[in-house]
């Protein structure tokens, strides 16, 4: 099990660094002319991280884990950190499909949000990412 919790912690840390990444693309994205040189390549470098960095490692991140909970037992599932932890992961596999409906606004030219707005919301996944590890390690509850 040391192994599959090996991978399951780098599946984290490759799905927590393209969460974060993505938004300071959009940043960026938005700040430029939707038609200009510079969007297309942003558009490109948006749809590379998000399908091939942010959505496999999502994958692997999910299937280690619930190797993780299997091998431990139904135990876990009725203790109430874990029961907050695996809501607040649902809050981030929500933001992710944020995250990928924006990108593709971007992508066909119909963006609605400033640089502002994509920085504030550049925060979400640094707030759900303390509090699940406050919870892993903590156990508060």
């Amino acid at each position: 099990m040391a192994w599959i919790k090996a991978f399951h912690i780098i599946s984290v840390i490759a799905f927590m660094a393209g969460m974060l990444y993505l938004p300071r693309l959009f940043v960026y994205h938005a700040s430029v002319p939707a038609e200009s040189d510079r969007a297309a390549m942003l558009s490109l470098m948006e749809a590379r991280l998000y399908r091939y960095i942010i959505t496999p490692a999502m994958l692997a991140m999910i299937g280690f884990g619930l190797v993780l909970t299997w091998d431990i037992g139904r135990v876990i599932w009725q203790q109430p950190w874990f029961i907050a932890k695996i809501t607040l992961v649902i809050a981030m596999f929500a933001y992710h499909g944020l995250l990928g409906r924006w990108r593709r606004h971007f992508a066909q030219g119909k963006n609605r949000h400033s640089a502002k707005f994509f920085r504030a919301v550049n925060e979400i996944p640094t707030l759900l990412m303390i509090i699940i590890v406050i919870l892993v390690v903590v156990k508060p509850f």
